[in-house]
């Protein structure tokens, strides 16, 4: 009896356990990649009144239907404009500057101070994770030393480059070509690819290091760009960046069509083996287990390549330039002006500034087309299994600037590379009720509280501490509010942060070099930015009330000095002084932690009126 007794335990025991996991819902969490919010209508509606954009004709009938089901936030902000960087402070949870990672450091999870990641805490909670497409938070595992090993962060992986494009299923795509000196990676050069509609792939050198092209790889390049109408950066130091073209696949072929394919195929062959794309068999989606899936697209980030059918909608369309004009560039700061250099295109031709647009937004529509898809999947999944479910599409892991400062890239502080959105739509339409627009100011790090929190999981227990944002349904109801958003990185014009509040834009340089930190470097001198000259620290600021578009720095204005100052050492204390870290990530557990101003991230900031201009 005894015997039969413990049996009966263990089989009440696996059902409830299957019960209470069914308890928790699906959660689906959509990313794309360089994603401009105002390339949804629904995005524009809320904003402006108007479905287009500033610039013109957009489309995401997709997109609006999703955001119409739920919370649409429109004023969402990244935490870095680049992407590594903001991954890896949407799935940790935390800042850049409280998780060490700036740039695209190759990180691990050895030192001390590392905390678990979004799917490494739900897979404790019984979830089933994976990802599929552009994961890239740039967590690495430690294999006795750092490099690109496999992280195991998720139980499912298919990579749109190591597992697509490595196996002839991508479309047009660049690999650079590296070599190791004294164990240091060095970039040689790079080789273009393209994938046509037959399988046939070619390849050719855009760019050897210290070496002209050969005349035979000039004329394959020319006749590949001729073929399909590519556009590439010409009048700036990252030339061969590509803004516009068509795809050498049809609409059903492309890298992000068979990431949303590979996305399908684990969800529709749920508990049974199904062969990958490239022939490799593995096992679909455990339905008897919640499912936490991260979809991420490649689109619309370079190259800029829509579907012929997508493309065709868009290329007749006419499109306002955004304004610039050299006056913008005299005002800039220094460290601002070698962004300027490296991505700027008010210098093209007026025709490519328009297909650079055009191309752009077409991009965005067929990112709308696929996503619309991999919503009506993933919500048939959950029915089909009697589940609930959560949706967190983040629009863009930053922005993207089509001309606004005169450059078209991410990487600045402005408003265009940092300003995205998100929709948030839960089974539960008590938590997130079906059409609402929330204006508050919500940043990535709130991602990772609000996917723990629908899983069941306690955010405010101890063990939660080191997240920085916000449940997001906190945001919308108003229970936790933020006077300003903040951000930082490491890359092409060196470390800078930037902090926003309603009415001001302020960003400084943080570090006095941009050189990773080693040994006693880290941390070091910590308190450069808040005590050396302030030209030093190139400052920018922006009066947002009469300055939108961020075109007049005045941080050199007297008028708009204190309010300087007052910037200056809110952010210094805050991102240097507040939990800095910073890592030596080429060791197993080097680092240092900065709190010299520990708890000045307080969410508030209160300007003296004394100080503030008027207009």
């Amino acid at each position: 009896m005894k015997k039969y007794s413990l049996l009966f335990g263990v089989i009440l025991s696996c059902l409830f356990s299957n019960i209470r996991g069914q308890e928790k819902p699906n959660i689906l969490w959509i990313i794309t990649d360089d994603h401009r919010a105002d390339a949804l209508n629904c995005f524009n509606k809320a904003t402006t009144g108007k479905a287009e954009s500033a610039l013109g004709y957009v489309s995401s009938p997709n997109i609006d239907a999703l955001a119409s089901e739920g919370v649409l936030f429109v004023n969402a902000f990244t935490n870095s404009p680049a992407c590594g960087p903001s991954r890896g402070a949407m799935i940790t949870g935390r800042y850049p500057f409280r998780n060490g990672h700036y740039a695209f450091e190759q990180t691990h999870q050895e030192p001390d101070f590392v905390t678990p990641t979004v799917p490494q805490i739900l897979r404790k909670q019984g979830y089933r994770t994976a990802v599929f497409g552009k994961e890239d938070s740039y967590i690495y595992g430690w294999k006795g030393k750092q490099g690109f090993h496999p992280s195991g962060i998720y139980d499912y992986k298919v990579h749109f480059k190591h597992d697509l494009q490595a196996n002839g299923l991508g479309d047009l795509y660049t690999k650079s070509n590296y070599e190791y000196i004294n164990g240091s990676r060095r970039k040689t050069g790079s080789k273009e690819s393209v994938v046509y509609k037959d399988g046939t792939e070619k390849s050719y050198v855009i760019y050897r290091k210290g070496k002209g092209l050969t005349a035979e790889e000039i004329a394959t390049k020319k006749a590949v760009d001729k073929e399909f109408d590519i556009l590439r950066a010409y009048t700036q130091g990252m030339k061969d960046l590509i803004y516009g073209g068509q795809n050498p696949q049809p609409a059903n072929k492309t890298v992000d069509a068979n990431i949303l394919a590979e996305f399908k195929n684990y969800l529709n062959n749920q508990d049974t083996p199904f062969k990958t794309l490239w022939g490799k068999t593995v096992q679909g989606a455990n339905s008897s287990k919640p499912q936490m899936v991260s979809l991420g697209f490649h689109l619309p980030h370079t190259p800029v390549l829509p579907p012929k059918q997508f493309r065709d909608q868009f290329k007749n369309k006419k499109y306002k330039i955004p304004d610039y004009d050299e006056a913008e560039a005299s005002k800039l700061p220094e460290q601002l002006k070698k962004i300027l250099r490296g991505m700027k295109i008010h210098d093209m031709k007026a025709r490519d500034k328009q297909q650079a647009i055009q191309d752009y937004y077409a991009f965005c529509a067929f990112g709308d087309y696929l996503i619309g898809d991999a919503v009506k999947t993933f919500k048939n999944y959950c029915k089909k299994n009697n589940q609930e479910f959560l949706i967190v599409f983040t629009v863009g892991d930053h922005g993207w600037q089509l001309g606004e400062q005169g450059i078209e890239s991410k990487f600045g502080p402005w408003d265009k590379s940092i300003h995205n959105a998100a929709i948030v739509v839960s089974s539960d339409k008590i938590k997130y009720p079906e059409g609402k627009i929330n204006k508050n100011a919500v940043e990535f790090v709130d991602f990772a509280p609000t996917i723990l929190d629908a899983a069941g999981v306690n955010v405010e227990n101890e063990e939660y501490k080191f997240l920085d944002g916000f449940v997001l349904d906190d945001v919308m109801n108003g229970t936790n509010k933020r006077d300003y958003i903040l951000g930082e990185m490491n890359l092409v014009c060196g470390p800078r942060a930037y902090i926003r509040t309603k009415d001001f834009a302020f960003s400084m340089q943080t570090r006095p070099n941009r050189k990773e930190p080693r040994g006693f470097e880290m941390n070091k001198n910590i308190e450069w930015a808040l005590t050396c000259d302030i030209n030093d620290i190139s400052p920018a600021l922006y009066d947002l009330r009469k300055d939108p578009l961020e075109r007049n720095n005045v941080a050199e204005n007297k008028a708009y000095k204190e309010l300087v100052n007052l910037f200056r050492k809110k952010l210094g204390q805050i991102v240097l002084g507040d939990g800095r870290v910073e890592c030596d990530w080429s060791k197993q557990n080097s680092y240092a932690i900065s709190n010299f101003a520990r708890g000045s991230d307080d969410k508030k900031m209160k300007i003296p009126l004394a100080i503030i201009p008027k207009i």
